[in-house]
């Protein structure tokens, strides 16, 4: 029964963050990293965690969204990713030697910074863009999901800067997040070692439950409208960036 009570909170986190990501179309790094660290995960096993939890919604997403993704324009930009991928895993091995408060406001400040971010920048859609975007997109979007697991946002805003219909754009994302997963639990594994195993594996059993409520927030985003969605998960998510910043005084230090 004890084990069970201590899983319940692990559980919730990853069916939230899962369930907004499904709806409003991001956020899942950005609500369960920080959130896995306020439960006493550390980062990696918190980006373990996630990074399983989201493989079956990712494989989904390719196989059903597979006649509006062009893999071969998806070569270029995942082999930049997993190639930046390494750079933030060191950084975030050397954060490690730090106290778990300033590692939370580590996190809190990258949450509030994306989620500022988020609320300001609203790219206008164009038919093509600079290469210098795609220099600058991909290797922060690598960088950052080995340092934090939140490198969604980075290929967002890329995305978001193309005229394209939401098709491709949904399967642009799913298949560059499926590219660099495999690669990116298998470095977390070789540099962690063997403490990432339990979160992984809990995330893993939780698959079934996960998939119900990725269609349960397919329903409720469709339901509410991703725009009011999009304005409460923001608010969400700055609340937990600045709480993030705060964790010295929060933790009464």
């Amino acid at each position: 029964m004890n084990e069970l009570v201590s899983i319940l909170p692990f559980a919730l986190i990853l069916c939230i963050g899962i369930f907004v990501q499904s709806a409003a179309g991001f956020a899942a790094g950005l609500f369960i990293v920080p959130s896995l660290m306020w439960c006493g995960y550390s980062i990696p096993e918190a980006q373990t965690s996630l990074l399983v939890a989201t493989i079956p919604q990712n494989l989904w997403g390719v196989w059903t969204l597979r006649d509006a993704i062009s893999f071969s324009k998806l070569k270029v930009p995942g082999f930049t990713r997993i190639l930046f991928l390494p750079i933030g895993i060191a950084v975030l091995r050397t954060l490690e030697s730090y106290s778990v408060i300033t590692l939370r406001q580590v996190v809190g400040g990258v949450v509030l910074a994306v989620t500022i971010a988020m609320m300001v920048l609203n790219p206008r859609p164009q038919t093509s863009l600079h290469r210098g975007w795609a220099f600058l997109a991909f290797p922060l979007s690598g960088f950052l999901q080995g340092l934090v697991g939140m490198g969604g946002p980075a290929l967002v805003f890329w995305v978001q800067a193309h005229d394209w219909d939401t098709r491709r754009i949904r399967g642009f994302l799913f298949g560059m997040f499926l590219i660099s997963m495999f690669p990116a639990i298998g470095l977390l594994y070789y540099t962690f070692g063997t403490r990432i195993i339990q979160p992984g594996l809990m995330a893993a059993a939780m698959t079934p439950l996960l998939l119900l409520v990725t269609f349960a927030g397919l329903r409720f985003g469709n339901w509410l409208g991703r725009a009011r969605l999009r304005r409460i998960t923001l608010g969400i998510l700055f609340v937990m960036g600045i709480a993030g910043l705060a964790a010295p005084w929060l933790s009464g230090r």
